[in-house]
């Protein structure tokens, strides 16, 4: 069953709180060197599922079961969000179909195959899977776990904030890939939440495909030209008047966008300079600070590592891809 989200109040924050704790331990925040310059990361690679999402999907889930004792739940997805779905599902003993774009990372794919649920491959892009299991949503009568667009969704993210505040106190700027906008939205309430509006918060984007930043410029989401990324996790368009839109446009959050090359050197790097497995989409912000995309090194600066799931063919080519492109 789909309804019209609202935005996350301190009674999502504090519910979802209550189910990370229950059933998640604290993924470390580590001092890495960047081309030798310390900066945190937040390894969110250590979930049980590979990425931060299993986070939201707990919250959204166990609030959907306080009021849908049928159990049943539905998510469309890149990879990630459908093995948060699925992980926290099966933690909570909820049902759950997941629909993916034929498009999917095959490593993504093959982790969601070990699961208990209804697996659906369908369209070739995020949008053709969103809009698929919105129908399925409606006809039959099931809640849909949008992988950013709800409130408890948002809550959900927002604990990795919360756990760096602790790990990380003199942080004082953090730098989130974004695709949708569910975990920079997250880190936002919590700072604010936290009053610690003196953390500066920057979005990453790929340059191939920049959803959030364009529809801040007022583009709606059909409007917005995609091209091919290895940032998987972050490709594709978002929803027009989502809740995470307005979160971070009310926040005044800036935008880098990231070039592919990059990106993709940079899975590199954090293999060979840190013994990081991280895919495209927390590269993008490795990237970012590595290249000096973001001007600014007189401050304590982090990221979060979003994800490890990238397929082995796809790293094995990264890892064997000449050097110059990056540059």
């Amino acid at each position: 069953m789909t309804h019209a989200p609202v935005q996350p109040t301190e009674l999502h924050l504090e519910a979802a709180r209550r189910v990370v704790a229950d059933y998640l331990v604290p993924t470390p925040t580590a001092t890495i060197s960047l081309r030798g310059r310390p900066v945190y990361a937040k390894l969110e690679i250590f979930q049980p599922t590979g990425a931060f999402k299993v986070r939201g999907a707990l919250a959204a889930i166990d609030a959907s079961l306080k009021t849908d004792p049928t159990g049943a739940v539905i998510a469309s997805s890149a990879g990630n969000h459908g093995l948060g779905v699925a992980h926290a599902a099966t933690l909570l003993g909820a049902r759950a179909t997941v629909v993916v774009p034929a498009t999917a990372s095959a490593a993504k794919v093959n982790k969601l195959q070990q699961y208990d649920i209804e697996l659906i491959q369908h369209g070739e892009s995020y949008d053709d899977a969103q809009a698929f299991a919105l129908a399925l949503a409606d006809e039959r009568s099931i809640h849909f776990v949008s992988p950013f667009n709800d409130p408890d969704v948002v809550a959900g993210q927002s604990t990795v904030f919360d756990e760096m505040l602790l790990q990380a106190p003199d942080l004082e700027h953090l730098i989130v890939s974004v695709g949708g906008g569910g975990l920079i939205s997250g880190c936002l309430v919590s700072r604010d939440a936290h009053h610690r509006t003196d953390i500066a918060v920057t979005a990453v984007q790929p340059v191939n495909s920049s959803a959030l930043y364009f529809a801040l410029q007022g583009k709606k989401m059909a409007e917005i030209t995609h091209l091919p990324t290895i940032a998987d996790g972050l490709a594709g368009g978002g929803d027009d008047g989502a809740i995470t839109n307005e979160i971070v446009a009310r926040h005044g959050v800036p935008f880098v966008l990231v070039p592919e090359a990059q990106i993709r050197y940079a899975v590199r790097e954090a293999v060979e300079q840190n013994g990081l497995v991280m895919e495209g989409s927390a590269t993008a912000s490795y990237a970012a600070i590595t290249e000096d995309l973001i001007n600014d090194r007189d401050r304590r600066v982090g990221f979060i590592v979003c994800g490890r799931n990238i397929s082995f063919d796809l790293l094995q080519t990264l890892l064997n891809e000449p050097v110059s492109h990056a540059n």
